[in-house]
């Protein structure tokens, strides 16, 4: 193996410039704010995790996974992402805490990924754990939620699509009864949106005709709360049964909350994480091929680390948000030059820590050569605002104080 040039850095992983990480902090200042506003309290958990505890509880598939030895020899990952973590803590150091609790949180975390363009080994999420409540109150509030943080971070313009994962299970298992490898095929095109390749797998299938129709069907079973009365005329039993109440209870509660509009159910929604129990949502920028938020409803994930309980969340994207926004910037802070002479040193220095005490920011610069400013006219005006800066102070003899 070549050893690496002196600049290159390993697949999947980036620089963040001083722009991209004012508006990376921006967006995750915003978002953790509004999180806030609605109960969230923010918590921070180790990077590294117990392979044998958070690495198989984790949503993640094993070979994504990072993982490493300690000097003990024991198998430690990289978090691959927050909720597994979340739930050791709400298991251990919060057993004692009563249900429901509401966490909030901001991290990178770690996926082992092959070279493929457009993928990332390390990014960002910003979101929420809602654990403790089974009800279609505390999904509709997770939905709310998500659409909250998407304004506070500045996505102007997105659509969250809801779904529930005991309809396809509920529809596909009376369908397709003892055909489990059957039932995994069309879920796993469904999963990839390949239609195409959902209905041709239906052709492979020995199914009588009404019933070969009624699944390819529910790939129209996408829009408002009508959606929810065609699905609640599909054979589908009791368990898809259920799930379509529960998600008409959910749409109900959006409605509540004025949110409608973002949203739209999509029966074929399935969740890319084996852990999903029940409801399940993606929300897509309308200027961006990938998701910007997911999340779901998963109740027996708690039960690994010895505590059950319902629970329910979403992960904002946060790396894909500042993509989304990377050419939009969000006003220009101001930023003063100070610069001095010998003379004027320290009404300088002073002059700069009071600046900085209002939230200025403040670089201060001595100059051997004042006059190299210019006589406060046009070139000087271009210099310092050529290097980003708003305003000057120039404090040097004869010329205390001058602003720009």
């Amino acid at each position: 193996m070549s050893k690496p040039k002196m600049f290159e850095k390993p697949i999947g992983v980036k620089d963040y410039l001083p722009a991209a990480v004012k508006k990376l902090r921006h967006i995750e200042r915003e978002a953790l704010a509004c999180m806030s506003t609605w109960g969230y309290e923010q918590i921070i958990t180790p990077t590294m995790e117990f392979y044998d505890t958070v690495g198989v509880a984790s949503s993640t598939s094993d070979q994504k996974l990072y993982k490493l030895l300690n000097n003990r020899g024991t198998t430690l990952v990289l978090r691959s992402d927050m909720t597994s973590p979340i739930a050791r803590v709400v298991s251990s150091l919060l057993k004692e805490s009563s249900f429901p609790l509401r966490l909030s949180y901001h991290s990178n975390v770690f996926r082992s990924i092959e070279e493929e363009a457009g993928r990332e080994a390390e990014f960002f999420q910003t979101g929420v754990e809602l654990v403790g409540d089974s009800s279609a109150e505390a999904d509709a509030e997770v939905v709310a939620l998500a659409i909250a943080s998407l304004k506070a971070a500045g996505v102007k313009r997105f659509k969250i699509a809801i779904g529930h994962v005991g309809f396809l299970n509920g529809l596909l298992g009376e369908a397709l009864v003892d055909r489990t490898e059957e039932q995994e095929l069309l879920k796993a095109c469904l999963l990839g949106r390949d239609y195409v390749g959902y209905r041709e797998q239906l052709r492979k299938l020995s199914l009588e005709e009404p019933v070969r129709r009624e699944l390819e069907g529910i790939l129209r079973l996408r829009g408002g709360s009508e959606i929810c009365d065609q699905a609640m005329q599909l054979r589908g039993g009791e368990t898809a049964r259920l799930a379509i109440s529960h998600l008409c209870e959910i749409w109900d509660v959006l409605k509540a909350y004025g949110v409608c509009e973002h949203v739209l159910i999509d029966l074929t929604m399935i969740g890319d994480f084996s852990y999903y129990t029940g409801m399940t949502f993606e929300g897509y920028a309308a200027d961006l091929g990938f998701p910007v938020v997911s999340g779901g409803r998963y109740d027996n994930l708690l039960a690994q680390f010895g505590r059950p309980a319902p629970a329910t969340g979403f992960a904002l994207k946060t790396t894909r948000i500042l993509e989304l926004l990377g050419a939009e910037e969000n006003g220009q802070e101001e930023r003063t030059l100070i610069a001095y002479d010998s003379a004027g040193r320290g009404e300088a220095l002073a002059e700069a820590q009071r600046l900085r005490s209002l939230g200025v920011s403040v670089v201060t610069e001595r100059l051997d050569h004042p006059d190299a400013l210019g006589d406060a006219g046009t070139d000087s005006v271009f210099f310092y605002k050529g290097l980003g800066y708003t305003s000057l102070r120039l404090f040097a003899q004869g010329k205390g104080g001058r602003a720009e």
